[in-house]
């Protein structure tokens, strides 16, 4: 115990780390050591492949790294003879980390649990020296991406040098991720503006941990109610939309199994900007849709621009009530909420999606072809002559991508 005090003592006094602590911890009481976020995330670790592979094989780690903290219990797991135990790094009454402790062919005793605790209170006093460096930090990089963004930073020559000291490059081509948590909590909790920044904090600490672990010099910065990552893709690559794999990659590496109490999330992707000048335009893209893409497909969504359409020119609308009275006026009492007029939205659509072929759209919907031949003619009676009108069928057909938004 003195050892290990002596040990970390030291090394807080020369400004270590926390892969120090754990190396320290590892080395004396001669264990496994991780270090994770609240929710699993690995921050830093002194551990063997062994260890690492006796948690994956007794399902304490998910596809993506992410210790299922949440299935260490308060007396521990076991692992065969050995034993996991988890310790919660804290301050201030605010869940800083998470310790988890690793010890094969043997359990954990209470002599070992006081001296992680203290390890614990060391490692607690460091996180929070490092998340106020952390958050001055992140303001004076939010507070320039927002300038670039609003075209205000500065020449090239100046925007490059101050972007390098934040370690990043701007200089290739890239996508503008936004992200955005989803409204609810989990169970329908209460989301107090406390709760909302806490849950933002651990989902900004998460992009910029998987971001980072695609390329060191991605910027990803939080704005607070969004967390904004400009990551760099190949223009050449053969993709319908270009990033579209590196960004589900990265989203899925943030999501992991939505295990340790993760909150659910939506995605807007730019186009490519491949200049400095190209950024506050490709900024708008990701914010139009992570907006649009959440009206249409709910939350966890991810959309990318160009996925958008028509959607593109409706978003632009700003009063939701003349949006409302269109599909009205065109939409008739089909543009009401009842579960009739739903029924035959869909049937109006499969009509349309098939260029008004009866036969074809009949089998779809898995109807007779009478039964369909009847509904065309509701329909015309209710909305005037689909069949044959080509500018009506585009009204009725933008009414009802009206409808997907304001619904």
């Amino acid at each position: 115990m003195d050892a290990l005090h002596s040990g970390l003592t030291q090394i807080v006094l020369e400004g270590g780390d926390l892969d120090g602590i754990a190396a320290e911890v590892a080395r004396v009481l001669d264990v496994g050591v991780l270090f994770t976020s609240s929710d699993g995330r690995e921050r830093a670790a002194a551990i063997g492949e062994d260890l690492r592979e006796q948690l994956s094989v007794h399902t304490l780690v998910d596809h993506t790294g992410r210790v299922r903290v949440e299935r260490i219990g308060a007396d521990g797991a076991r692992i065969g003879d050995g034993e996991v135990r988890l310790l919660r790094v804290a301050a201030g009454g605010v869940d800083l980390a998470r310790l988890v402790c690793v010890r094969p062919g043997a359990p954990i005793s209470s002599d070992d649990v006081h001296a992680l605790e203290r390890a614990a209170a060391v490692a607690a006093l460091l996180i929070t020296r490092q998340e106020a460096v952390t958050a001055v930090e992140n303001k004076y990089q939010g507070d320039f991406l927002r300038d670039l963004f609003l075209r205000r930073a500065g020449d090239g020559e100046y925007v490059a040098e101050h972007a390098e000291t934040f370690g990043w490059d701007l200089s290739r081509p890239v996508v503008v991720l936004v992200a955005e948590l989803d409204e609810a909590l989990p169970g329908g909790e209460a989301d107090s503006r406390a709760m909302r920044r806490l849950w933002q904090e651990r989902f900004s600490a998460a992009w910029r941990q998987v971001s980072r672990s695609v390329d060191e010099r991605v910027p990803c910065v939080d704005f607070s109610s969004e967390v904004v990552t400009l990551l760099p893709v190949d223009p050449d690559a053969e993709e319908s939309m270009p990033g579209q794999a590196l960004v589900a990659r990265v989203a899925a590496a943030v999501t992991g199994d939505r295990g340790g109490g993760r909150r659910p999330f939506s995605v807007g992707v730019s186009r490519i900007a491949t200049t400095l000048d190209d950024l506050p335009g490709a900024y708008a893209q990701a914010r139009r849709a992570v907006d649009v893409g959440r009206r249409i497909h709910g939350g966890r969504s991810t959309t990318f621009f160009d996925q958008l359409g028509v959607h593109r020119l409706i978003a632009l609308i700003p009063d939701p009530e003349e949006l409302r009275a269109f599909t009205r006026d065109v939409l008739g009492p089909l543009a009401e909420a009842t579960t009739e007029a739903a029924d035959l939205r869909v049937t109006l659509q499969v009509l349309l999606d098939t260029n008004f072929n009866v036969a074809e759209a009949a089998r779809l919907q898995f109807f007779h072809y009478n039964t369909m031949r009847y509904r065309v003619s509701k329909l015309e009676r209710l909305l005037g002559p689909l069949s044959s009108d080509p500018h009506l069928r585009l009204d009725v057909a933008v009414a009802l991508r009206v409808l997907e938004i304001i619904d």
